[in-house]
């Protein structure tokens, strides 16, 4: 089996842009669909303004895309880069040295 090596720097991306209650929220809710800037503020009840500092965060750790569309810019989730994520947190229990805790015995 091949290890998912992500460069360090787009992992502390990745982790700081999920620090965010907030951000993980706007995750949650792009998951069921694609939306405009003005639902996910009218979902998520905050202003544009926070909404847009936010959501500058998630696409420079690469989790969401965005696309224009008129005047409008609407925003869905990098489902690949959230894939490899996944994979690189996965290795970590796939290829520890270390047995997990819950299956060390008690002394």
């Amino acid at each position: 089996m091949q290890k998912t090596t992500l460069p360090t720097l787009d992992v502390a991306a990745s982790f700081h842009a999920l620090s965010d209650p907030l951000r993980v929220k706007i995750l949650e809710v792009l998951r069921q669909r694609e939306l405009c800037v003005c639902e996910l503020c009218e979902e998520l009840e905050v202003t544009q303004s926070k909404l847009s500092f936010h959501l500058k965060t998630l696409k420079a750790a690469n989790l969401v895309r965005s696309y224009h569309e008129g005047r409008w810019i609407y925003y869905s989730l990098n489902l690949p880069r959230l894939v490899e994520l996944e994979q690189y947190l996965a290795d970590f229990r796939r290829y520890s040295l270390v047995a997990p805790a819950r299956l060390c015995k008690e002394n």
